[in-house]
């Protein structure tokens, strides 16, 4: 039987994978006309709930709370890493809430959908640059014989195309239309696409 963490590592990783899936899924327009706009968006709030059992995890294991003085340079980086990431995924669990009861009913929508985006974007862009800290004071950031280096810069790549992917979602107030659906939806998908496969490579072996 495998030790705890090695299954909460995996728990962590699949948990990624799903939610980049539900992500990565919900972001194809053909998914979108053929399912509907409620379907969709309960596609991205499912997808934002294993994103954040993903990340609890990982800011489990990273500890409760930052290291001790004393710790190295890396073990800290990587907890502020879990840390703010964790807080991301909260921002889109807020963002992928407003949407889907807005789409059942547009007279309750809670607040505005974008702000919660954007924050989280920033959140995943700044998780991604303390983990690439991390992984080079600990190792290398281009070190093709390691696992580590590979999964650092997809996340980081991802956490860019979710960065415009928020951008291009943002309602222009005079219009009441998108800034680029293009973006939105593609740096959804891309996004998605690098985070799901950063999680199954991050996979411990059994």
């Amino acid at each position: 039987m495998p030790p705890p963490r090695a299954m909460r590592l995996r728990r962590e990783a699949w948990g990624f994978a799903i939610g980049s899936l539900f992500f990565l899924v919900g972001a194809v327009p053909f998914y979108q006309r053929a399912v509907g706009i409620v379907v969709t968006d309960l596609t991205f709030f499912v997808g934002a709930l294993f994103f954040t059992a993903a990340a609890l995890i990982q800011l489990s294991l990273s500890g409760r709370r930052p290291p001790r003085r004393g710790a190295s340079r890396p073990d800290l980086f990587d907890w502020w890493a879990s840390a703010v990431q964790f807080v991301g995924t909260l921002f889109f669990n807020v963002s992928t809430t407003d949407a889907l009861i807005t789409a059942l009913n547009s007279e309750t929508r809670l607040n505005s959908g974008w702000r919660p985006d954007a924050l989280g974007s920033i959140c995943f862009l700044v998780a991604s640059v303390f983990a690439a800290v991390a992984t080079t004071e600990r190792d290398k950031l281009w070190d093709p014989s390691a696992r580590t280096w590979r999964c650092t810069w997809l996340n980081l790549l991802g956490s860019v195309f979710f960065g415009l992917s928020a951008i291009g979602a943002f309602v222009i107030p005079s219009t009441n239309d998108l800034v680029s659906l293009l973006w939105a939806n593609l740096g959804t998908f891309l996004g998605a696409a690098c985070f799901l496969v950063a999680a199954l490579l991050s996979r411990r072996p059994r």
